[in-house]
Formats: structure tokens, C-alpha cells, sequence
């Protein structure tokens, strides 16, 4: 099993490397290649994936190894076939990021999906076709404002879809845990959203009473009908959120030292009421005449057991939040001729020391007083920013850390820990150069020399929770390093390549010691730079792109080579799992032909209309951002964008993103100019012409031509000189923009 992971992550890693490779050359947009290559380039990488995935699904050696190949590249074939697409709207300069992009991208996931039942076809299309919804209603490239009754309809609709993903995958018709819990947390999102009293003033308190009925439901269920202990939890989350934002909104309507006051208290019921709770009902019980009737009590009070951990995080939590809200707001109001400052630092003393000395106080009550202390606390020293008195804390912080039991209390006190020490060197060197550099390089080799010190220690739960958190910590700061100016000759270059070498390795030595956590944070930490990094390092996307295919041909062939030798194999249920290509071949074929089709497709329409389309000449003002998967590109704002005065009025009445027609025609100098809205049927002069637009916000139109996207870097300098755009326009009204131009 060890060797198979060692497999899989350097596969998985692999292949990661390739796509990002392939995206990153894509969006430098390379002069160098021309239209017609773009396009055969586009289709001949996604007939690559899905090539190579077909391959390993037909050899019979290693069989394990090839079926998990042949999965991963068949998701990167999908997720090719994405960038594909964005290739084929930047060579035709189609808007940046907009949903039809995401919306072509979804149908063949939503397939594949449906095909293959592989959950990362599901999260991917989940992903896809929420992006798509939420770049219909809410387009990057127009600003509109939709009124609060659409803005219901449009968040009733992404959560009624997640409700609706979730009973689907709660009831087995969609087989995916990830899915279900993506599902459930938008689901609480959305509805939380929308109770947001403050930006929907006539309908936000209303959909208070949905949220409760749902986290009443989800109570009930989860325990009753369906014990679910990660669901539950996840509840609890939601319902402690919901707590947390319904006080805030209270507390900036009706602040004052008496509703504080009441905050406290309301937290000192709530804690008290807790223990009582839990005390009675560890009171209960009886003897069991049966062993049918003892197990079925065991189960119960197992049962019982999750119910109450569950119930005393939602506790802490809120306790927690209403608590460092209220001591901060009180301190505020009461504090009168003393600095508050001082007053809450004394406060935060009176929480935290006699918690650490008394302990066994009951467990919710000693985490949620101490909590709020410790908030209070880090709130006053940078507050009041004198080293002594954060030392002091920073003791007591210490203290804590060995004086708590459990791995989430160890790790909020480590990172209180570090978060002290960080604000002692901000005090003690806020003057020097490159401060925060400097800070952040101390604190990462402080962090690296904690988790070396596990070694020194004997097997134990401390042992654990100092390699767990020093491991995190370095990993956080040596992250954060990677993006901040040199503080000394090529530290910005050193930082960048030791983060990639260091964590990749740690990735496989903890996969091979069987420590899950340990790599799951690398991993996590590994991706996290590769996705950062495409904006953040000097080198061009260009140059990028070949050193990541470089390195992920090599990660596989290495992992390949390893796989051999070592002999690693799966079971034949892990086979059969990722044999994706040998479900369905002829369904899977099917749906690379309809993609490739599209490319095809929207490459001959595009060709066409630049072809046999009526060329304008328009008026432009340029501006330049850059697009994820597209590149750089500058935005194009046409004076034809903004109407006449008098059309401008009649456009008012009409909603965002309806649709209109624009006659233009051209001035003295040949620039085409906004001259009045069509009307189906009337006959045009013979250098008049209609182009098809949108409302967007302002009574502004957009056209589609908005975005036109250029090679990596030269944004600025197109932005500078360009004056004017050429557009091709079809006998429909469909435009396309074929270049810029300064005369």
C-alpha cells in the first residue's frame, strides 16, 4: 500500500505539472504561433490526453498503474479541452472569462461525469456549471445592478441546485461524498447570503426563518434518521455561522453597554446551560435484560457521544465569537477617561490565567473563556505595541499550549504562538529594511527548528502535535517567502526554487513513512505554489510552461520507472475503479469527437465571418487586465458604447442584458458612430449597419468585442498606442474584432 501511494502522488503530481504547463502556454499567447496553429495546436494537445489515456488503458502489464493513468489523463483531457477553448476565444478575441467559455467547457464533464461516475468529473463540472450561472447573472465584463427581488431568485436558485445535488448523492442516485459535502456547504452559503439584513433590507430578514427550518432539519436528521457524524459537524458549523453573523448584525444596530452586557451573559447561560445538559444526561441509563438490548444501548450512547462532541463545538464556537465580541464593544463603551486599550489587556489576564491554573474546569467552558481571552489579548498588545507586555503574553500563550489537550487546541495555540512572536519583531525591528521579509524568513526557520526538535522527543501526543504544527508553519512562512522583494541577492529566486524542492520531497518521504497528514498538508502546500505562481515569478509564462513539462515528464517517467522496479499493485476493486476508458469506450469516444467538433466548429464560423464579414473601423479607449486561463488582454471601451442622450432615456425602461440592435454609420474621417436603435424591417442606407449588443449598467451597451487579447506583457504598450479597432461584421450582426490600430 505504501509503494502504490509513492505511485499515485508522483503520477497525480505529474500530470498536474503537464496541465499547468499547457495553460500557462496558452495564456502567454506566443507570438510566434499563428491562427491556423493555435487551432491545430489546441485540438492536437486535447487528442494527446485523451490518447495517452486510451493507451495505458490497454496494456496489460502493471495494470493497476496504467488504469490510474489512464483516469488522470482522461480528466486531463476534459480539463485540456477547457483550455482549448479559452485558446480558440483568445486567437478570435471572444470576451474574457465569459460563461458560454465555461458553459461549452461543463457539457462534456456533466458527461463524463454521468459516464464514468469518477468523482473528479463531478467536482469538476459541479465547479464549471456554477461558474457558468454565476457569469450569466453576473458577467465580469458589464457592471449592472440587479434588484433585490432578482437577487433572491438568483440565490434561491444556487441553493435549491445544491439542495437539490444533495438529496441526490444523500440518497445514492449520484455516488460522491465530496460532492455531497461541496453541496451542503453552498447550499448554507447561499442561504446565509441572503439573510444578509443589511443588503437586503425588505426580504434579508425573512430568509432567516428558511435558514433556521434547514439547521433544525439537518439536527434532526443527522442524528435520528441518519447519524452522520461529518454532516452533523458540518451543521454545526453552519448553524454556529449563522449565530455568530445574526449577533453582528444586532450588535451594529443596537450597540451599547447594555447589549453587550447581555452578550456576555447570554454566553455565560450558554455555558452553564451546556454542562448541566451534558451532566444530566450522562445521569441517565439503565441495565440492559439483553444482550439485543445492551448493544442496542451501547449504539446509543456511541450515538449520544458524537451528538454531544458536535453540540460543544457549536458551543465553543459561538461562545467564542458572541464573547470577544461583546468583552471588545464593552470595554469600548465602558471604558470612559482610562485607554480601553489597557483595560481590555488586563481583562484578557483575568481570562486566560486562571483557565491555564485550574484544570479541570469543564472542557467548554475553560476553551471558550480562554479563547476569548487570548482574542482580547493579541486585540491589546498591538493595541498598546510595548514589547514587555507582549511577552508576557506571549508566555502565557506558551503556557496554554502545554497546558491544553487535543489536536485543534494545540493548533490554535501554536498559531497564537506564532502570531505573538511575529508581533514582538514587528516591535522590536518595525525600522529596519524589508521588515516583513525579514520577520517572515525568522519566523519560518523558528517554525523549521520546532518540528526538527520532534526527533528529540519520545513517542507521545506532544511529540505529534509539535511535528504536526511545526511542519505547517514552516511550510505557511516558507509559502509567504516566495511572493515578497529580495532581502538579500536573489532571496526571491532562492525562496521560490527551495519551496518547490523542499516540498516535493517532503510530498514522497511522507508518503513513504505512511504519514496521511504530514503529506496531505505538503500536497496541499505543493499546489497551492504551483497555482500561485502563475503570476508571481519574473520568468514569463513562456518560460514557465516548458520548465513545468520538463519536470512533469520527468516526475512520471520517474514514478514510472519506480513503479516497475519496485512492483506496486492494486487490488482488482482499485483496478475496476479506474478503468474509466474500459466502462464505456464508444460513449467516452463519442464525447471527444463532439469536442473536437466544437473546436472545428467555432474555428470555421470565426474564420467565415473575418472572411466574408463587412470591416468597421471604431473609436476605442483601451484599458489592461489579465485573464486566468487567457492571458493578457486589454479591455476596449468604443465610443459607441455609450448612447446618444435621447437614446440613453428610451433604454431605461428596459432591464440589464436585454437585447438590442445598433444601427452605425461612418463619420468624415471613416469611424463608425453610434446613429440610432434598429427596428425590425427598416430599410438601411448602403454604408449603414447593424450590430447586435447588450444592456449592461449605465445605460452602456456591449457588443462582445470588448476584449482583445495580446501576446504576455505587452498590455501597457497596446493600451498606449491604440486608438482604433478594426471589426468584421456578419450580414446578423454578429461582430468579431480582428485588430487595433493607432490611425
Amino acid at each position: 500500500m505504501l509503494r502504490l501511494n509513492v505511485t499515485r502522488v508522483g503520477f497525480l503530481m505529474g500530470v498536474s505539472l503537464l496541465l499547468a504547463a499547457i495553460i500557462y502556454f496558452f495564456a502567454a499567447n506566443w507570438n510566434g504561433l499563428g491562427r491556423a496553429d493555435k487551432i491545430l495546436a489546441s485540438a492536437g494537445i486535447v487528442v494527446l490526453f485523451y490518447g495517452v489515456s486510451y493507451a495505458f488503458s490497454k496494456m496489460k502489464i502493471m495494470l493497476g498503474h496504467h488504469s490510474f493513468l489512464s483516469a488522470i489523463f482522461l480528466v486531463g483531457g476534459c480539463i485540456s479541452f477547457g483550455a482549448a477553448v479559452a485558446l480558440l476565444n483568445q486567437t478570435y478575441n471572444s470576451h474574457a472569462d465569459n460563461y458560454e467559455l465555461f458553459l461549452v467547457w461543463s457539457i462534456p464533464a456533466l458527461l463524463l461525469a454521468w459516464i464514468t461516475r469518477y468523482n473528479p468529473f463531478y467536482l469538476l463540472a459541479y465547479a464549471l456549471v456554477h461558474l457558468t450561472l454565476w457569469l450569466y447573472f453576473f458577467p465580469s465584463s458589464m457592471y449592472f445592478a440587479h434588484s433585490d427581488e432578482r437577487i433572491m431568485l438568483i440565490g434561491g436558485m444556487f441553493a435549491l441546485l445544491n439542495l437539490l445535488l444533495f438529496f441526490l448523492t444523500e440518497t445514492n442516485r449520484l455516488m460522491s461524498i465530496p460532492l455531497k459535502i461541496v453541496s451542503f456547504i453552498i447550499f448554507h452559503v447561499a442561504l446565509l447570503v441572503l439573510s444578509n439584513s443589511f443588503e437586503y433590507e425588505d426580504y434579508g430578514v425573512w430568509m432567516n426563518i428558511p435558514i433556521v427550518a434547514a439547521l433544525a432539519i439537518g439536527f434532526y436528521y443527522f442524528t435520528h434518521v441518519r447519524l452522520n457524524k461529518t454532516m452533523l459537524t458540518l451543521n454545526a458549523l453552519a448553524a454556529s455561522a449563522f449565530a455568530v453573523v445574526k449577533f453582528i448584525e444586532l450588535a451594529s444596530r443596537h450597540a451599547s453597554t447594555l447589549f453587550f452586557v447581555f452578550g456576555l451573559v447570554f454566553v455565560a447561560l450558554l455555558l452553564t446551560g451546556n454542562v448541566l445538559f451534558f451532566r444530566y444526561l450522562n445521569k441517565l441509563g439503565t441495565e440492559s435484560a439483553t444482550e439485543e438490548e445492551a448493544a442496542h444501548e451501547h449504539q446509543g450512547k456511541q450515538k449520544s457521544v458524537i451528538v454531544g462532541k458536535i453540540v460543544s463545538t457549536i458551543v465553543t464556537v459561538i461562545g467564542v465569537l458572541i464573547g470577544s465580541i461583546s468583552l471588545t464593544g464593552l470595554v469600548f463603551m465602558a471604558s470612559g477617561d482610562i485607554e480601553p486599550q489597557h483595560t481590555l489587556y488586563a481583562l484578557s489576564l483575568l481570562f486566560v490565567i486562571p483557565v491555564i491554573l485550574l484544570p479541570r474546569v469543564n472542557a467548554v467552558i475553560r476553551y471558550t473563556v480562554l479563547t476569548i481571552g487570548y482574542a482580547a489579548g493579541m486585540i491589546s498588545i498591538v493595541w498598546i505595541d510595548m514589547v514587555s507586555l507582549s511577552l508576557l503574553f506571549l508566555i502565557l500563550t506558551v503556557a496554554g499550549w502545554f497546558r491544553l489537550k487535543g489536536r485543534a487546541q494545540h493548533f490554535f495555540t501554536y498559531a497564537l504562538f506564532n502570531l505573538n512572536i511575529a508581533i514582538i519583531l514587528f516591535q522590536l525591528f518595525e525600522s529596519v529594511r524589508n521588515a516583513e521579509s525579514f520577520i517572515l524568513f525568522i519566523l519560518g526557520a523558528l517554525n523549521a527548528v520546532i518540528y526538527a526538535s520532534h526527533f528529540l522527543l519520545r513517542e507521545s501526543l506532544m511529540r505529534q502535535y509539535v511535528r504536526e504544527n511545526g511542519l505547517f508553519f514552516t511550510l505557511l512562512f516558507l509559502l509567504w517567502l516566495t511572493f515578497l522583494d529580495d532581502f538579500f541577492p536573489y532571496s526571491y529566486e532562492a525562496f521560490n526554487l527551495l519551496n518547490f524542492i523542499f516540498v516535493t520531497i517532503l510530498v514522497f518521504v511522507f508518503v513513504r513513512r505512511n504519514q496521511a497528514l504530514e503529506a496531505a498538508i505538503s500536497l496541499v502546500f505543493w499546489f497551492i505554489f504551483i497555482a500561485f505562481k502563475y503570476y508571481d515569478l519574473l520568468w514569463t509564462l513562456l518560460h514557465k510552461s516548458i520548465t513545468l513539462a520538463l519536470l512533469g515528464m520527468i516526475a512520471i517517467a520517474v514514478t514510472y520507472v519506480y513503479a516497475y522496479r519496485t512492483g506496486a499493485s492494486e487490488s482488482d476493486k482499485t483496478i475496476k475503479q479506474y478503468g474509466l476508458m474500459r466502462k464505456r469506450p464508444l460513449l467516452i469516444a463519442i464525447v471527444v469527437v463532439l469536442q473536437l467538433g466544437y473546436v472545428g466548429y467555432h474555428a470555421a464560423a470565426s474564420e467565415s465571418l473575418l472572411s466574408n464579414g463587412t470591416s468597421i473601423k471604431l473609436e476605442i479607449e483601451p484599458l489592461d487586465p489579465r485573464s486566468l486561463l487567457q492571458g493578457d488582454y486589454v479591455t476596449l471601451n468604443y465610443s459607441i458604447s455609450t448612447p446618444p442622450d435621447s437614446i440613453a432615456n428610451e433604454l431605461e425602461s428596459r432591464r440589464s442584458l436585454s437585447k438590442i440592435k445598433v444601427v452605425l454609420r461612418p463619420d468624415q474621417r471613416g469611424v463608425y458612430i453610434f446613429d440610432r436603435l434598429y427596428k425590425n424591417g427598416e430599410a438601411l442606407t448602403d454604408k449603414e449597419i447593424v450590430i447586435n449588443g447588450k444592456l449592461s449598467g449605465w445605460n452602456s451597451i456591449y457588443y462582445g468585442i470588448e476584449t482583445y487579447f495580446v501576446p504576455e506583457g505587452t498590455g501597457t504598450e497596446v493600451e498606449r498606442n491604440a486608438r482604433f479597432a478594426y471589426i468584421k461584421v456578419s450580414e446578423d450582426g454578429d461582430a468579431l474584432l480582428e485588430r487595433l490600430s493607432n490611425e
